[in-house]
């Protein structure tokens, strides 16, 4: 065995033997630090020469990464009659940051937990969904009609502000006729945004992004932040910044002022979605989360998706790929030798299977990805405060988080005080960079605390309340879409891939992580395939 292999294989155990640490500094609530493997993970990293497989095994088409984008490319490409194919990926379980998990009580999610009513032109992604018994028919005009098991329940959201639960999240409780004046204003031109038409005929915000118009009267709106649109359009109410805000950090994991203001008015305008038995503005949703969509997605996948699987390098050749993989749990290293690859995992992570320093030096530069912390509590009796009751989605008014929502609303026999309860905080107070090297120093202890501050500000007996809380730290959760991104070279260029044989497929090349760009990142990479032979 060479120094190599050994000295890799040696760190590989001390950090597979750290990644199993999971309750370093529990606190007195039971619970742990949980997923996503960051410290097998950073082997790639911090290793610079990783040990060759002692030999390669033929496969067709090889995928990296088993988030939506890359099992939407396995699904289609498996359905157009690519049956020879493996979807790899790091986790102990396939869907990235759509996946969930399950306690006594109920299922619930760790990332993404919901996708909005579809926009009527995305009939894949309209497919999918009735696939997934989602969508249950069309009526004669080509509406959806939508399973009533799977549009959020009432009530669906509230906002607590100014010492009282309101219903709905835009604020309206306790303000002042002039910014509600400014509230309305704003709606309304986020409205205007929603049926606006380029000079080319394109819708001037649609889903998939690059479907929008590039009229330059919309496409500038990308070159400055949405805070500095505001601003300029007259915006000086702290509760329309305040929804702004909340609105860019739910989607992006960024502030207002970070964040473009094409990005930021695209959260608003690209919806357009309707149903028989749906509206814009309703929102389909599952105790998992969108683990739901992910099950689905891996319906035909039967023994095609490896977990606890680390790519270790990416060697493109003239009519293969050869790709180099640790097994986390038997710390063999297996290589594959495949037609295509696809690798449907984040930029910076492709870069540096690729070895290609020149694509890491701009990814870093280009890319800046959030963390974010979620925390699942499995609560029992939480005491409320005045105004609206309990709802799927709770948010609290200048809070740091974006609240929670209830896992077990969509549950027709929910007991009534027991329930999991899901926490989402962004880490936007400091730069990317330094919020998770923060952020990997703490311990359960420290975010349970950080946990309970928020959320005792609406519910005063949520420590004793608390059953148990486990958190996951997604330290590379979503690239933030920063003024120039969007609609300027930079994206397109990184997302060209080096060789024929290598096709890339991640929310992040999009620049707005949402599932239909994910599912349709996937579908693209597979339309390549199929189109190269």
């Amino acid at each position: 065995m060479s120094h190599s292999r050994r000295d890799f294989l040696r760190l590989s155990l001390g950090l597979l033997g750290l990644a199993s640490c999971g309750t370093r500094g529990a606190g007195p609530v039971p619970g742990s630090i949980v997923g996503a493997n960051a410290a097998v993970g950073h082997l790639l990293r911090d290793t610079k020469a990783p040990p060759h497989a002692a030999g390669y095994q033929d496969v067709d088409v090889l995928i990296v990464g088993a988030g939506v984008s890359g099992l939407s490319a396995a699904r289609a490409l498996h359905r157009g009659g690519t049956t020879d194919l493996l979807v790899l990926d790091l986790e102990d379980e396939a869907g990235g940051n759509a996946r969930g998990g399950r306690n006594s009580v109920s299922a619930y999610p760790w990332g993404a937990h919901y996708v909005p009513t579809p926009n009527n032109d995305l009939q894949e992604y309209l497919v999918f969904l009735q696939e997934a018994g989602v969508v249950t028919g069309f009526a004669a005009n080509g509406l959806p009609q939508y399973n009533e098991y799977h549009l959020c329940f009432d009530p669906q959201e509230r906002l607590f502000i100014n010492g009282r639960w309101q219903e709905g999240l835009v604020p309206h409780f306790g303000l002042g006729a002039n910014d509600l004046r400014e509230v309305e204003r704003f709606l309304k031109q986020m409205d205007d945004f929603r049926k606006a038409i380029g000079r080319d005929g394109r819708p001037a915000f649609a889903i998939p992004l690059d479907a929008s118009s590039r009229d330059d009267s919309f496409a500038g709106l990308d070159r400055l932040s949405f805070r500095q649109w505001l601003e300029r359009e007259g915006y000086r109410s702290r509760y329309v910044h305040w929804y702004a805000d909340y609105c860019t950090r739910d989607d992006f994991g960024a502030r207002h002022d970070v964040v473009s203001a094409w990005a930021g008015i695209h959260y608003f305008a690209a919806r357009k979605g309707r149903g028989v038995n749906a509206a814009t503005s309703d929102v389909l949703t599952w105790p998992e989360g969108n683990g739901f969509l992910v099950k689905a997605l891996q319906k035909e996948l039967a023994g095609k998706v490896r977990t606890g699987q680390l790519a270790l390098r990416v060697e493109p050749g003239k009519e293969r790929v050869r790709v180099d993989v640790l097994d986390v749990a038997t710390k063999k290293i297996t290589g594959y030798s495949a037609r295509h690859c696809i690798l449907a995992v984040p930029q910076f992570v492709a870069a540096r299977l690729l070895q290609d320093e020149a694509r890491l030096d701009k990814v870093h530069r280009q890319l800046h990805y959030t963390p974010w912390l979620v925390a699942n509590l499995e609560v029992d009796g939480l005491e409320e405060l005045p105004g609206t009751g309990a709802c799927w989605d709770n948010v609290i008014y200048d809070s740091p988080s974006l609240g929670y929502v209830t896992a077990t609303h969509q549950l027709i026999r929910a007991a009534s005080g027991r329930r999991n309860i899901t926490w989402y905080q962004p880490l936007t107070d400091a730069s990317p960079e330094a919020a998770r090297r923060a952020a990997y120093g703490r311990s359960h202890a420290d975010w349970a605390a950080l946990a309970f501050t928020d959320l005792e500000r609406v519910h005063a007996n949520i420590r004793a309340a608390t059953k148990r809380l486990d958190v996951l730290l997604w330290g590379h959760a979503m690239a933030q879409p920063l003024p120039g991104l969007l609609l300027g070279p930079e994206r397109a260029t990184l997302a060209t891939a080096p060789h024929r044989r290598v096709h890339f497929a991640h929310s992040d090349l999009a620049g707005i992580s949402i599932f239909e760009e994910a599912f349709y990142q996937g579908l693209n990479a597979a339309r390549q395939i199929e189109t190269h032979g």
